[in-house]
């Protein structure tokens, strides 16, 4: 009875006749040999999930792209009504290194996120629907990153009345778009690669 007891606490899973694991220690290798549909990256469930979370991320991506262009084109349009202001080095000073600040950390974000070993970690805890979430969820802290960028430098034309801020710093944050775009295959090959027992070929999400 003290056995029977023992059994039921106990934090293992049963595998099979003699095999226990700790669910924690479940990996994507064992879960593919147990048929576990979670990390099916071919299931229809998994496909889906992929098409949503990348339509919403690759969407927003474009929005805010989009967005960043208007401002180019709305600081054009302005240029007859601004003020412009002298010079001002520590303010111009201010800016260049804010928006360096936040390129090179758009940058170093993104190889944090998507370090292997931490995709690895997400798919053994949470499967497919968690690795999903996160190259969606870093996704769009990249492009809001950029916009910052973008709208860091609509503001400092408004404060100084000069256009050029806006154009260069729009420019900047372009490039952080293109850097952060998803493309679906990309994922996909991500999806197969923490999901399969041998992963050949290293994939960039």
């Amino acid at each position: 009875m003290v056995f029977n007891d023992l059994e039921r606490c106990s934090p293992k899973l049963k595998l099979g006749e003699n095999e226990t694991a700790d669910p924690a220690q479940v990996t994507p290798e064992r879960a593919a040999e147990k048929g576990d549909k979670r990390l099916d990256p071919s299931s229809p469930d998994a496909q889906a999930e992929l098409a949503r979370r990348h339509k919403a991320a690759a969407t927003t991506v474009l929005g805010l792209l989009v967005a960043t262009v208007l401002l180019s084109v709305v600081a054009f349009l302005s240029r007859p009504y601004l003020n412009q202001q002298p010079y001002n080095p520590p303010l111009d000073a201010a800016i260049r290194i804010l928006v360096l600040l936040f390129g090179l950390g758009a940058v170093f974000w993104r190889r944090t996120k998507f370090a292997t070993m931490r995709l690895q970690d997400i798919v053994g805890l949470a499967g497919i629907s968690g690795l999903l979430k996160t190259l969606e969820r870093t996704t769009l802290q990249l492009a809001l990153l950029a916009a910052a960028i973008a709208v860091t430098g609509f503001v400092t034309t408004l404060i100084t009345g000069n256009d050029l801020y806006t154009y260069w710093t729009g420019a900047v944050a372009i490039v952080v778009f293109v850097y952060c775009y998803p493309t679906k295959s990309s994922w996909f090959r991500a999806l197969r690669r923490f999901t399969t027992a041998n992963p050949d070929n290293p994939v960039q999400p």
